[in-house]
């Protein structure tokens, strides 16, 4: 009751600061409070020539790199024995957790490969050109070693309770692990923030924005405005809240036995479309190649051009893989594991398969189909005409693609959520179905309002929760570094044994 009764006075003076500087910015230009909520949180930093990054990009962009060198270009040499890992080759039944490897992973990119690898590709590419592609790809593959860094530590401070299940991620390792190097007070701080941002970013991008995203594209393709769904959007909303609720009611189990099952479906039906497009102008992928590569190095300006087209490369890699930001963590802790960085390992193939493949191949569709406006900012209408200037039917595959996305997110982010809550509220079974009830039911307003100021503010709160994330990772880096030698000098002794 002590910790519940701190929580919810940390997390409301929390709010209400961010609300008081929010009210007091907004009253110089009369802007929406949660537009300026989301602005306070992606402050940008000028870097000459008129062109700025949000300090939040900076700041997961610094922590990749530094990642991807301590730990000894982990996101190369742990590949195959990622991919090992995830085959089975080396699961314990007998081992504490929940779900199976690639169970955890499936569960975890069904929160991040989505909505961001239809639209946000396509917004990249409208901004920066086909070179922001080449910088998708780079920030996708130093985000690698990010994953690693967190999702091992989500298993390593994970709790696992007497019914074994288990409850793991940033609000558990930034509390005891930074409690173990001294700074007690600093990691308990960065938990109740980072879960405080956690639930808040459950409910508005990992749940409302999708919903409504969804609805708009059903709309559109069943007629528009003559769509039987026109004005009637609730309908899909409150059922594709039944839907989310007949899921998520049996934990991260029932979570993990849906996406394993969902997520190869729906990315193989996305590919397969692009793989289609691609092999039907098979001779004009080595020039989209070129464009990616002249675009990425050879801008109109070096100064100004090139940094900007790398920017919009790094940024929307950001929001797609969300490697730093600490939310994977949380599904990733529930794996059955022993060791802590073999679904670290596991996990650095989350950014290489939603940002290096999924995200590449719409670029490539996109450049090659020449569906580029020069003169707009596109989003999902940009994917959807390059597809459909090769495959006619494909918005209603899209459509498909769409909402399974949209589906597969909400129920990933339906568990981070849960998990944050109860780590701020308490395990108990009042709390975890209050928290349920309130997800579904944001699913309903999320599908009839245009929430678009409310939505800004839920990815503003989705990224904040790297700051307090990374932070932890820094302190906590050397230690994974040990384990890291000791995991992999084992597993090349034959110490730790294949099962399979």
């Amino acid at each position: 009751m002590k910790k519940l009764s701190l929580s919810l006075l940390f997390m409301l003076l929390s709010l209400s600061q961010f609300a008081q500087e929010a009210e007091e910015s907004a009253g110089a230009d009369d802007r929406d409070i949660w537009t300026v909520i989301g602005d306070l949180i992606f402050t940008s930093v000028p870097l000459g020539n008129g062109v700025s990054m949000p300090f939040v990009i900076i700041w997961l962009l610094l922590g990749a790199i530094i990642f991807t060198v301590y730990m000894g270009f982990i996101n190369i040499r742990g590949f195959k024995h990622a991919i090992d890992v995830v085959r089975g080759k080396f699961d314990d039944p007998n081992d504490p957790g929940e779900v199976s490897h690639f169970q955890a992973l499936t569960a975890a990119l069904s929160g991040t490969v989505g909505l961001g690898n239809i639209a946000g590709v396509a917004i990249a590419v409208s901004l920066g050109g086909p070179g922001a592609t080449f910088w998708m790809i780079l920030a996708g593959f130093l985000g690698m070693s990010s994953k690693f860094v967190e999702c091992t530590l989500g298993v390593k401070y994970r709790n696992v309770h007497a019914d074994g299940s288990v409850s793991g991620g940033p609000m558990y390792y930034l509390s005891k692990g930074l409690s173990r190097r001294g700074w007690g007070r600093l990691g308990r701080v960065c938990a109740v923030l980072f879960a405080v941002f956690c639930v808040g970013g459950s409910f508005g991008g990992g749940n409302m924005s999708q919903i409504n995203q969804a609805t708009e594209q059903l709309v559109s393709v069943t007629g528009g405005e003559s769509s039987i769904l026109f004005g009637r959007e609730w309908i899909f909303g409150a059922t594709m809240a039944a839907v989310v609720a007949l899921i998520i009611i049996g934990g991260i189990k029932s979570i993990a036995r849906v996406t394993e099952k969902i997520v190869p479906f729906m990315v193989a039906i996305y590919l397969a479309a692009a793989l289609f497009i691609l092999l039907s102008n098979f001779t004009m992928i080595p020039e989209a190649f070129g464009s990616i590569l002249s675009g990425a190095f050879g801008a109109k300006s070096m100064a100004g051009g090139l940094i900007g087209v790398l920017i919009v490369g790094f940024q929307r890699a950001a929001f797609s893989n969300e490697a730093g930001v600490g939310s994977a963590s949380i599904a990733h802790s529930a794996a059955r594991t022993d060791e802590p960085v073999s679904e670290g390992v596991v996990a650095l193939l989350e950014p290489f398969i939603d940002t290096v493949v999924v995200c590449t191949m719409t670029a490539l569709v996109i450049i090659i189909t020449g569906s580029i406006d020069p003169n707009e900012t596109e989003g999902v209408s940009l994917t959807s005409r390059a597809f459909a200037s090769t495959i006619s039917w494909f918005p209603y595959i899209l459509l498909i693609a769409v909402i399974l996305f949209a589906l597969s997110t909400m129920i990933s982010w339906s568990y981070y959520g849960l998990k944050s809550w109860t780590y701020l509220f308490g395990e108990s079974h009042l709390n975890d179905i209050a928290y349920k009830v309130i997800f579904c039911v944001f699913i309903v307003i999320g599908s009839v309002l245009p929430l678009t100021s409310v939505f800004y503010f839920s990815d503003a709160m989705i990224f904040a929760m790297a700051f307090p994330n990374v932070l932890g990772l820094y302190i906590l880096a050397p230690e994974i570094n040990r384990d890291l030698k000791s995991y992999l000098a084992r597993v090349k002794s034959g110490e730790i044994k294949k099962f399979k």
